[in-house]
């Protein structure tokens, strides 16, 4: 084992001891914070490692409208057949429910597609941190040949031939249709797509009648298995990177290593950073599997082991499992589109 592989072990389970002595030390890009005392009532443990989702943020309603128009329209994609909401569709959790995504001419795509909802909440955008922002991100999926396949040259021009769309960028944009409009209003119709007040958010917010002994239970064993070192913040995770296989090699025991496999390696060229990934929010996590980058859990007991065993180096009981996915069920929040 490398000396980097051994540092980041290291790191992981001094983690997880921290976390049982009452220290969470939280992963920032770029340096790390100081340490934070979490006091021993659960009220006040919840509060420091999980924030609840604003039940509002404060939007320009104009570019919202105008950006889910255009999430929606499969005019983005090169043969009209694919919209952001093919692969990102509101009704199901912001996925597809596939392994991986269809792109347009029914290509197969190489990744999972992560959920659209509370994207706005991730320090940097898809599986490898490859966009700094959602205004970066958009580019990717619209120029990809798997994916719509298109340049922004025939998208302004789709767009300027549409006279609904020339009037509704010409009231909000002084420049009328460019490509860092539909950026913005695409990016900003994205922040829109938060699903606060879940079960979980109440309890945070003092109501200990929101969720059940065994959900609360549950989030016990999730803080002292170590769980919480990656999933913490407001997006329950999203807020730094980690390596896929701290405690075991889960590539080399899958077998068939893609290009996906190499997370951020592919976008740094840095040894270290192979096998590296976002660390995946899980808000609404129970309503989207396939899990993992490579889509291969197929349900949240599988998903919830597989972690345990990879990430901790523990072989977890099927009622510790059970528990811990109990409690995942009350990150599923409330939006418009989001199924109950």
């Amino acid at each position: 084992m490398k000396l980097q592989d051994v540092l980041i072990s290291v790191f992981a389970v001094f983690s997880v001891l921290l976390l049982g002595a009452g220290i969470l030390l939280l992963d920032r890009p770029g340096d790390m914070a100081e340490p934070v005392l979490i006091a021993e009532t659960q009220q006040e443990i919840v509060d420091e490692a999980i924030q609840p989702i604003p039940l509002t943020i404060d939007l320009d309603e104009r570019k919202v409208a105008l950006g889910r128009d255009l999430f929606h329209d499969t005019l983005l994609s090169a043969d009209g057949t694919v919209s952001c909401a093919s692969c990102h569709t509101l009704s199901h959790g912001g996925v597809d429910g596939s392994q991986v995504s269809t792109g347009i001419n029914g290509t197969s795509g190489i990744i999972n597609a992560p959920t659209v909802y509370n994207s706005a909440f991730n320090f940097r955008q898809f599986w490898d941190g490859r966009a700094d922002t959602l205004e970066d991100q958009i580019n990717g999926p619209l120029s990809n040949p798997g994916e719509m396949g298109t340049d922004w040259k025939t998208v302004l021009a789709r767009l300027n031939a549409d006279t609904d769309y020339r009037q509704a960028f010409g009231a909000i944009y002084p420049d009328g249709v460019t490509r860092a409009n539909t950026e913005d209003a695409l990016a900003v119709y994205q922040r829109s797509l938060i699903t606060p007040n879940s079960r979980f958010d109440r309890y945070l917010r003092g109501d200990h009648m929101a969720i059940t002994p065994e959900e609360k239970e549950g989030y016990r064993l999730f803080r002292a298995y170590g769980c919480i070192a990656c999933h913490q913040g407001t997006n329950v995770g999203g807020n730094l990177y980690q390596r896929f296989g701290i405690m075991a090699d889960y590539f080399a025991d899958r077998g068939n290593i893609t290009i996906a496999d190499l997370g951020r390696y592919n976008t740094t060229g840095r040894e270290e950073d192979r096998h590296v990934f976002k660390v995946p929010g899980l808000r609404n996590v129970a309503l989207t599997a396939p899990y993992f980058h490579d889509g291969t859990a197929e349900n949240l007991h599988e998903a919830v082991r597989t972690m345990g065993y990879y990430q901790l180096g523990r072989d977890l009981t099927d009622e510790d499992i059970d528990l811990i996915v109990q409690f995942l069920h009350t990150l599923t929040g409330e939006h418009p589109s989001l199924n109950p």
